[in-house]
């Protein structure tokens, strides 16, 4: 079955910086389009960054600037970037791969717990 697995996770002070990591197994990588979600607690879950099978990336704005998506298809991994790390940025990251343009799953990690402390 598919797994998406994510690492890379932690407690960092504010101006740090983390990168996150999602492996995935069991889906053609290079065709999905990726994401990174987050949600904080008390709060609804929201689109961090994307990254299409082309390239193309979208950034949601409070972000912008400071983390940066990428992606290695020959690995099948997506990576999110994180700099300049502030406490608001503090929460569960979960890897997204979506498949519905071409008529494919939507499949979800477990999650990473980011923390942004001093």
């Amino acid at each position: 079955q598919v797994q998406l697995v994510e690492s890379g996770g932690g407690l960092v002070q504010p101006g740090g910086s983390l990168r996150l990591s999602c492996a995935a197994s069991k889906i053609i990588f290079s065709v999905y389009t990726m994401g990174w979600y987050r949600q904080a607690p008390g709060k609804q879950r929201e689109l961090v960054a994307t990254i299409t099978s082309g390239g193309s990336t979208n950034y949601v704005d409070s972000v912008m600037g400071r983390f940066t998506i990428s992606r290695d298809n020959a690995e099948n991994t997506v990576y999110l970037q994180m700099n300049s790390l502030k406490p608001e940025d503090t929460a569960v990251y979960s890897c997204n791969a979506d498949g519905t343009h071409l008529r494919r799953g939507v499949y979800w990690g477990q999650g990473t717990q980011v923390t942004v402390s001093s």
